[in-house]
């Protein structure tokens, strides 16, 4: 099986690798750079739409199915910040797509400041945290939860979430 990422991130490749060798064997899993229109920093919906968008526009008829992820905040009253981080995996075969939520987690309260003030996630937690280009790593979930979930298991989630009506066929497709 065939299946390109939208994005060359390392920790979407290989948390969409390993999803699908959850149910497929003999899986080749590509990613290749993808331009959206979604902001850099996505908020709700635009973090769906850009995961749907990635999916949509990296696949081709040479792969099986393409996948998009998406990280972005979505607003909820009663958190500390106001803010949960999810993860969406969108999974297309050039006809359908699916989608899927990875699980939600907090910032601190500084992280979601300085990004309000328009810096992206990901250069905020880089400073906080000392390690450069921390989303192409372990990903700031990693550093926030004392190294037990890393950015890859949250892809590997999401997609796993997004790769349900495909392996069960009969009752949605």
């Amino acid at each position: 099986m065939r299946v390109v990422v939208g994005s060359k991130n390392p920790t979407k490749v290989e948390g969409t690798r390993q999803a699908f060798l959850q149910y497929f064997e003999d899986v080749e899993v590509t990613g290749v750079e993808v331009k959206t229109d979604i902001p850099s920093q996505p908020f709700d919906g635009e973090t769906i739409t850009g995961a749907i968008e990635r999916a949509k526009k990296s696949y081709s008829s040479e792969y099986d199915f393409s996948v998009g992820i998406e990280a972005g905040l979505f607003r909820f009253d009663g958190t500390i910040t106001g803010y949960i981080d999810f993860q969406v995996a969108a999974i297309y075969n050039g006809k359908v797509y699916t989608l899927g939520f990875g699980p939600g987690f907090e910032y601190p309260p500084m992280v979601i400041g300085e990004v309000l003030k328009g810096k992206e996630v990901g250069d905020v937690m880089s400073e906080l945290s000392g390690i450069e280009d921390l989303g192409k790593k372990t990903g700031a979930v990693h550093y926030l939860s004392k190294g037990v979930i890393s950015r890859t298991e949250l892809a590997r989630l999401s997609v796993t979430m997004a790769l349900i009506p495909w392996i069960n066929r009969e009752l949605y497709l």
